[in-house]
């Protein structure tokens, strides 16, 4: 069929939304169950990763307020593995641009990407563990991470505060030694790395941030000693996998996705969502996307397109953004190369979609089974052709589904804002 022919509607679906109210008085009520434990003078690390976290700015100020309360130096450090091109300065970036930097905070920020060994995992394959320098040589650490389904495998500890110790505190070279492994090796020697780095004194407690399907901040739990902090990992990734967005589609013909980055997903397009995971023998899940259009790269991102394999056809705007220096560090550090490749790149929003109807299979107006959204993270409002909006499941959909109209492009082939 021809893009002249596309007709869409725009749609409203509804989500599990829970924020969490007093956001500062609920982390500081966590956070008191330190208060004992922290001595005067005491030199505190916490740990901030590069995930789009809502709030996260909100959540380490209030979190290194608290600590001075009670008498600790605290200070902020960069925890995320090779992001930011595995430099110290890049890290630094990473959270300034999050409203994470020394002048907001009122602490210092100290990135460094050396690590100290701190010890090995036994048996095997017997991993090394490594922890950053500053929060070795500091009294405690305090970690602070989202608990979300992981982008390359599933397990009982995916994305979350496990996942920080190992791969956050150990920096780019236990990050590698980590992703070697492959997807077991992720589902597997993260939590036994994991629990060297917590038998090392050094770990406080964890602070394990929920969001619910809007991205609203929905639970803070302080998780303190090995055992609360496996388990407050294990019950928040249910509750966030209950909870996150989907796309409620089994097949999808052509999704355009407005813009990838890494605030959006670790892998600039989340695989939950999408459907797409390009790991070899790791079968895909639902919605199965026949061509997935991808239109430009988030400020964010930093010039990291990890996850730009996961499309089909991209645009040239966003292809000039890539720091191909960042995202090649970020995509060998994974061991995930096809997540690196590159798509057919069109010089146009027109041409990429145009390439993508022409490419799914023979569908009529009304059978092609077409989707717009913002990004992967964002899945409250969404374009969808006809045969989409009849297969919405009932009690998703909010008000009136509205007229459909074209998809429409601007004069240099540039798509109309959302």
């Amino acid at each position: 069929m021809e893009l002249s022919e596309l007709r869409l509607s725009k749609i409203h679906l509804s989500q599990l939304e829970c924020p969490l109210e007093d956001l500062p008085g609920h982390i500081e009520k966590q956070l008191s169950r330190l208060e004992k434990s922290i001595r005067t003078g005491m030199r505190v690390g916490v740990a901030v990763g590069s995930r789009g976290i809502n709030n996260i700015a909100l959540i380490a100020k209030t979190a290194v307020d608290c600590l001075k309360r009670y008498g600790a130096d605290p200070f902020i450090f960069p925890a995320m593995g090779s992001h930011g091109g595995a430099t110290a300065e890049g890290q630094r970036a990473v959270l300034a641009s999050y409203g994470v930097d020394a002048e907001r905070m009122g602490v210092p920020v100290l990135s460094n990407m050396d690590v100290v060994p701190i010890g090995s995992t036994g048996g095997h394959p017997d991993i090394p563990a490594f922890m950053d320098i500053n929060a070795w040589q500091s009294d405690g650490v305090l970690v602070i991470n989202r608990v979300k389904p992981h982008t390359d495998f599933h397990g009982p500890h995916e994305s979350g505060i496990v996942k920080m110790l190992t791969v956050g505190l150990g920096k780019d070279r236990q990050a590698v030694l980590v992703h070697q492994y492959g997807v077991t090796g992720l589902r597997d020697e993260i939590p036994r790395v994991s629990r060297k780095v917590i038998e090392s004194g050094k770990i406080l407690g964890a602070l394990a941030i929920l969001e619910d399907g809007y991205d609203n901040t929905s639970d803070i739990v302080l998780a303190v000693g090995s055992e609360e902090i496996f388990e407050v990992d294990r019950q928040l990734l249910t509750r966030s996998r209950a909870s996150m967005a989907r796309l409620p589609f089994g097949r999808i013909d052509v999704l355009v996705v407005d813009c990838m980055g890494k605030n959006f997903s670790g892998t600039g397009l989340d695989p939950n969502v999408i459907g797409r995971f390009c790991l070899r023998g790791q079968p895909d899940t639902e919605p199965d996307c026949g061509r997935i259009v991808t239109l430009d790269l988030s400020d964010e991102s930093h010039g990291n397109a990890i996850g730009i394999g996961l499309s089909d056809v991209v645009t040239r705007r966003l292809t000039e953004k890539i720091d191909w220096q960042a995202t090649n560090m970020n995509v060998v550090t994974s061991g995930f190369l096809e997540r690196g490749f590159l798509p057919m790149v069109c010089d146009t929003d027109r041409q990429s979609v145009e390439i993508a109807l022409k490419t799914c299979g023979v569908h009529t107006p009304d059978t092609i089974r077409f989707a717009r959204i913002k990004n992967t993270l964002e899945l409250n409002e969404l374009w969808l052709s006809p045969a989409l909006v009849t297969e919405i499941p009932e009690g998703l959909n909010l008000g009136e589904t509205a007229p459909t109209q074209p998809l429409s492009f601007d004069e240099k082939g540039r798509i109309a804002a959302f």
